[in-house]
């Protein structure tokens, strides 16, 4: 029988590093023989990629806060049962972009949704499944909108998704929802400052990893 694998989130505002730290992570795993797998949230499989259409595309018919929430729930569900738990169960790790924590941050913190609310529906959607280590990137949401802002410029992008054009004081409201989160659960939260360079905040990022003992 297979170990059961680990289960990595990596979180964090707009523009603190995830897209670059994600796979850099995924490939010091694989050097050192630890078969893994990368994905995200919401998405993550062909249905749960369609739910995050829904949910980030601007348009022109509102999306009310409740359906936010519940579609980014349905989207976890599809995730977790069609992808995350079957490559765990195989003994496959997965490093995954977002995940609860990212819930109770966006649409807990930043939209006022009551956190009551949020963990009916993850004890509904998840039972007693929780990341084994979630990697919080940090920095100030000043700081990670302008990196934000840089990248979509170089990309090309014309029109930010529909969380990307909120106020400053959203991605500020956010943030704390993150550190408070990161100080509640501090033996599975590992809060990273991602305002150094890209080696090292890699770098910090394995040594929460050897602090576990799960890597040398």
């Amino acid at each position: 029988m297979n170990q059961r694998g680990r289960f990595l989130t990596v979180e964090g505002i707009e523009g603190v590093g995830k897209s670059t730290q994600v796979p850099r992570l995924a490939r010091s795993l694989t050097e050192r023989a630890i078969a893994c797998v990368l994905t995200r949230e919401p998405g993550g499989t062909p249905l749960a990629e369609k739910i995050r259409e829904l949910v980030l595309a601007p348009g022109t018919e509102v999306l009310p806060d409740a359906a936010e929430l519940l579609l980014m729930f349905a989207a976890r569900s599809v995730h977790l049962e069609n992808f995350i738990k079957p490559h765990l169960e195989a003994g496959t790790w997965v490093v995954c972009d977002r995940f609860t924590d990212a819930t109770y941050a966006y649409q807990g913190a930043g939209r006022g949704f009551a956190f009551d609310a949020i963990s009916q529906l993850e004890r509904l959607v998840q039972g007693r499944m929780r990341p084994d280590l979630t990697l919080l990137l940090d920095v100030p949401a000043a700081a990670g909108l302008e990196r934000a802002r840089k990248r979509n410029a170089a990309a090309g992008l014309v029109a930010a998704d529909r969380f990307e054009r909120e106020r400053a004081e959203f991605f500020e409201r956010v943030r704390e929802g993150y550190l408070a989160r990161a100080a509640a659960e501090p033996e599975r939260v590992a809060v990273i400052d991602a305002a150094g360079g890209i080696d090292e905040v890699a770098g910090e990022i394995l040594d929460a990893l050897r602090m576990r003992q799960w890597i040398s």
